[in-house]
């Protein structure tokens, strides 16, 4: 079971949890008229519809239906990098089968590489800065920060016997396709060739980008090719455009091939198919022995990185095979001074993947880089037995410029990370393999989904490592010593700030943050340890990610399955913490010999634990359920003890938001 670290029981920023235990059963309750407390229940107990309905393809029980159908785009990519001209050139086959029950006149895809262009919509909304800044200290990004985003060489659609050439039209990151004959449903089938490159962009990139190490060139190859927008049964096509937030994506299979530079190493999501024509017979044994290793074995050490025979041949070029199943998204990054190292994954039902880290030399350091395929390797043991085992034949941390990223199978960290900060980064971005690599939420409407979710777990992962080494867990704004600032309720007294619910894109990284990482992840916590209880959240929880693992569940579908597998009406819970950002706030009004008065002042309701100290020293605690304030907002406790009370706290182990903590303790007079 997940332990979470006892310092947020402090600050909800990212809260940590302790189980309560109950030590008396509920006493009388005297009669109490109604207190002026602005709670009104007839709000937070109000019938909630939730934004999906239920239907054949979504169930009241929050799984897919018995008609849910999603379609699939598998793709086929040949790459070539050009280091010279900094450009990629690719041949790209996409086979898309529509399982939908419409007939489709046109084809919707997204072309990533269009925000860099100076006339897109994101180079509005973020005044032109598209870099992904991890601090504001670093240096801003030279004055040409774009590029004319994805070129087309050719485009055609290969339908039956006849390819001809395709009718479309470009608008900003998408691109639609006007079909001469429409795709029919239930397994039309089809295929798009495009030929296209693009100038990939410096450091700037973020996402994607190439960058200079102390001794050469690491690109990260991110978003690098045209792929299909989802076309789902909620919306028809999903044509969002791309304004940085991130993805919402079909799944499939993906044959890539990567051309580059015969000195380059190549690391990849999924499988390398030709390991013998890209590797020397050193590095085949020493990968060999990895899959059998708990312990890191060096592929290429940092000494080797300058010698020419830790490559197969010396000039032209080599090209890299890679395969990966049922993912819906590829990535790879490419450099000449990659340190290469590898360990076995040992998965649940006695399987295996293997997890990998490529760094430059600078990267090196017993604190540093030297400790990523350990955490990489606890992660995905750990995460795998928790929640859902991991599906994929490699998990891989890069060292590189477009830091603090992931992709299925492979993510991107930073040159410099060292110590907590490189564990915590390694820990979260590998944890997206689960929210939303294999659990495909839509991230650009829905954030709290992959980066709530993703949150919460990773910070399980910091609570046990190593016994808790690298715990608790702070974000990395905050990792250089003190208490976390109480980011919670600035988002839950903030009138500006956006619910759960709202649009990634709508609101700016300043809320973002904590709103979609640690509201969400925080929502979560309180499910599990408060509302739930670890056993019904648990089970609820990995039933949710079985159900719709490769897959695209809504909000609404996981309010539903966490209703009816955790067995509990949270509807109020859904309206207060979600659809609304209400706040929490239980005061002490009165001890009156055994009687305590409590009012409800806030909207947002939870259970409460209160403690009662008597003069005795003896104390007892109960827990109020969400029914204490039904239908009114004050509540009085007759205690069946009569010993004189000394005083009263409301949560007492702080675990809960509350607004005003002035109120939560009170002595007897």
């Amino acid at each position: 079971m997940p332990s979470f670290p006892r310092w947020m029981c402090h600050c909800p920023l990212l809260p940590a949890i302790c189980l309560l235990s109950v030590a008396a059963a509920f006493a009388q309750t005297a009669p109490s008229s109604p207190a002026p407390s602005g709670y009104d229940p007839r709000l937070t107990f109000a019938p909630l519809t939730l934004p999906d309905s239920v239907n054949a393809y979504r169930s009241s029980n929050g799984a897919p239906g018995p008609s849910y159908w999603q379609n699939e785009a598998s793709y086929e990519l040949h790459a070539e990098l050009d280091t010279a001209a900094k450009q990629l050139r690719t041949t790209e086959t996409i086979t898309y089968t529509n399982n939908s029950p419409d007939t489709l006149p046109s084809l919707w895809l997204q072309l990533d590489q269009n925000i860099y262009r100076k006339d897109s919509r994101a180079q509005v909304l973020l005044g032109g800065l598209l870099r992904r800044r991890r601090n504001p200290a670093e240096a801003a990004p030279p004055e040409n920060t774009s590029t004319e985003g994805f070129v087309f060489d050719s485009l055609e659609i290969e339908s039956g016997k006849q390819t001809t050439k395709a009718d479309y039209i470009i608008n900003d990151t998408r691109l639609q396709i006007r079909l001469a004959q429409p795709l029919k449903p239930r397994g039309g089938q089809l295929k798009i060739h495009i030929q296209y490159h693009y100038q990939i962009p410096g450091v700037w990139g973020g996402r994607t980008s190439w960058g200079m190490s102390k001794q050469g060139e690491i690109y990260d190859m991110a978003q690098w090719y045209p792929h299909m927008c989802v076309y789902d049964d909620l919306r028809g096509w999903d044509t969002q455009p791309y304004l940085g937030s991130e993805f919402y994506l079909e799944y499939g299979t993906f044959d890539y091939y990567v051309t580059v530079p015969s000195n380059m190493i190549v690391a990849g999501s999924g499988e390398l198919v030709n390991p013998k024509d890209v590797l020397t017979k050193t590095e085949l044994d020493r990968l060999e022995q990895a899959r059998n290793s708990d312990k890191t074995v060096y592929i290429r050490t940092a000494a080797e990185v300058t010698d020419p025979a830790s490559r197969p041949k010396q000039d032209g070029t080599l090209t890299w095979h890679f395969h990966m199943d049922h993912t819906r998204d590829v990535a790879w990054s490419a450099s000449s001074v990659f340190v290469w190292d590898a360990a076995r994954i040992n998965l649940p039902d006695g399987k295996k993947s293997l997890a990998m880290s490529v760094y430059p030399p600078e990267s090196v350091g017993a604190d540093a880089w030297d400790k990523s395929t350990e955490y990489v390797k606890d992660t995905v043991e750990h995460f795998s037995k928790q929640w859902y085992p991991y599906p994929w034949p490699a998990a891989i941390n890069v060292a590189g410029f477009s830091t603090g990223m992931e992709y299925p199978g492979i993510v991107f960290d930073g040159i410099p990370d060292h110590g907590d900060f490189l564990f915590w980064v390694t820990a979260h971005e590998i944890g997206h393999d689960w929210f939303p690599m294999i659990v495909g939420s839509n991230e650009r409407r829905h954030a709290f989904m992959d980066e709530g979710f993703n949150t919460f777990i990773d910070i399980d992962e910091s609570a046990t490592y190593a016994n808790g080494k690298y715990g608790p867990k702070r974000d990395s704004e905050y990792s250089a010593g003190g208490e976390p600032p109480d980011m919670i309720l600035k988002v839950l007294d903030n009138p500006d700030a956006p619910t759960l619910m709202a649009l990634a894109d709508s609101y700016g990284w300043t809320l973002g943050h904590p709103v979609s990482y640690f509201k969400g992840a925080y929502g979560m916590v309180l499910l599990r340890e408060q509302i739930l209880g670890p056993e019904r959240f648990d089970w609820a929880f990995r039933k949710y990610i079985r159900d719709w693992a490769y897959k695209h569940p809504s909000p609404s579908d996981f309010f539903r399955e966490m209703q009816s597998e955790g067995g509990e009406d949270l509807g109020w819970f859904w309206q207060g913490w979600y659809l609304n950002n209400w706040k929490y706030d239980v005061a002490i009004d009165k001890i009156d010999g055994s009687a305590v008065t409590f009012t409800n002042r806030g909207q947002l309701l939870l259970p409460t634990t209160v403690e009662v100290i008597f003069q005795d020293g003896s104390k007892i605690r109960e827990k109020l359920p969400v029914e204490t304030w039904m239908s009114k907002g004050t509540y009085t406790w007759t205690l069946e003890n009569k010993s004189p009370i000394a005083s009263v706290i409301v949560d007492p182990d702080h675990q809960l938001p509350d607004d005003d903590r002035s109120n939560n303790a009170k002595k007897a007079q």
